[in-house]
């Protein structure tokens, strides 16, 4: 059968990224399109591996191909990635992608647990990812992770010494954790818990990343403005629980983001603890701490609830044991998985409607 590419990507451009709202020609997500007598091969490139419509978008590719050539070629289709950004190379974190921070407004909401799985999930579906645990005085990501006896080494570029991330779970990890002994108290005033950070952030040897995960500490300190004075934030991952005073709280730290002068964009919401299920009844919830706080905050602010993770044992043991729990199979994978797919989608949708993100100058 005679077809030719321009038959092919007029047939392509009837498909939309259903995220983007615009077609794939459009968005130069088709390449390496081959057409021959008898097979039409070509790439689609997503916007993040964690794609949730990958499927569907194949799916409707397929279709709109068929609909040319009456089912009489072969089509392959290699579904591929390449996660956007709006970041120039700068001098601090040239090669990271995404920076995406993770904040609360009280402490005890699992911010760190979401933080851990996310990361895991995010790397699962074959992104590069790095964590940087800016929760100073309370890092819980090495114990997360199973090496907080673990050492970062040091590497020497020109005069400066550089540090090399821990490496676990596919996920680079650096966090005070690592250089101070682990039954120790931290009794910084925030000038050094600030200036901690910016060696995380600029002293750290992070190579190419799609999305670097800032563990914030809970409220609204010096750390977070530090984090927006340093460097072009993509976004903000909101963790909340559904009672009524973490969800006062977490209005607080959206509130924060959002001032004129920081403006960082709200990526969504996470209801953590959204309800309880016991492992024997896998279909039981029980909403121990109120229904739907998190969908309601999201709602009253007008950002996306990426999640609902549930309260489960199991959880808790895979962060006491540092095997993050989004690595078992079973009803909590899929609650990390989903997250991600749900995190990764809105820094796409972001990066093509937003404009290019900044550093936050602030007058004192």
């Amino acid at each position: 059968m005679s077809i030719t590419k321009e038959e092919i990507l007029r047939a392509l451009g009837t498909v939309e990224d259903p995220d983007l709202k615009k077609d794939l020609v459009t968005l130069d997500m088709i390449k390496d399109l081959i057409v021959s007598e008898d097979k039409i091969s070509f790439s689609v490139v997503l916007t993040t591996p964690a794609c949730p419509l990958k499927e569907l978008i194949k799916n409707n590719c397929l279709g709109a191909i068929d609909r040319v050539t009456k089912g009489m070629v072969k089509v392959v289709i290699n579904m591929t990635s390449n996660v956007t950004t709006t970041r120039s190379n700068s001098l601090l974190l040239p090669n990271v992608k995404n920076i995406i921070a993770v904040a609360s407004g009280k402490g005890g909401v699992g911010k760190s647990t979401v933080t851990a799985n996310l990361a895991v999930a995010l790397a699962k579906s074959g992104a590069h990812v790095g964590i940087i645990d800016a929760d100073i005085f309370g890092p819980s990501i090495p114990t997360m992770f199973n090496c907080e006896y673990e050492k970062p080494t040091l590497v020497k570029h020109g005069e400066k010494n550089m540090i090399v991330p821990i490496q676990q779970y596919g996920v680079k990890l650096v966090s005070i954790g690592f250089l101070t002994p682990a039954e120790g108290a931290i009794v910084w005033r925030g000038p050094m818990a600030s200036s901690a950070l910016k060696q995380f952030i600029g002293d750290t040897e992070w190579g190419e990343l799609d999305y670097l995960l800032i563990d914030l500490p809970p409220g609204t300190s010096d750390i977070h403005l530090t984090l927006v004075q340093s460097v072009p934030v993509t976004g903000v991952v909101v963790v909340t629980t559904p009672q009524k005073v973490a969800l006062a709280d977490a209005r607080k730290g959206l509130a924060m983001f959002r001032q004129p002068q920081i403006n960082v964009p709200i990526l969504g919401v996470v209801e953590n603890m959204a309800y309880f299920t016991p492992e024997e009844l896998p279909e039981n919830k029980y909403f121990l701490f109120g229904k739907d706080g998190g969908q309601k905050l999201s709602e009253e602010a007008g950002v996306d609830l990426l999640g609902q993770i549930p309260l489960v044992q199991s959880i808790r043991e895979s962060g006491d044991n540092g095997y993050p729990a989004v690595m078992k199979e079973g009803a909590v994978e899929k609650a990390f998985t989903e997250l991600a797919q749900a995190v990764a989608r809105q820094v796409a949708i972001r990066n093509a409607s937003k404009e290019k993100t900044k550093i936050v100058e602030m007058k004192t």
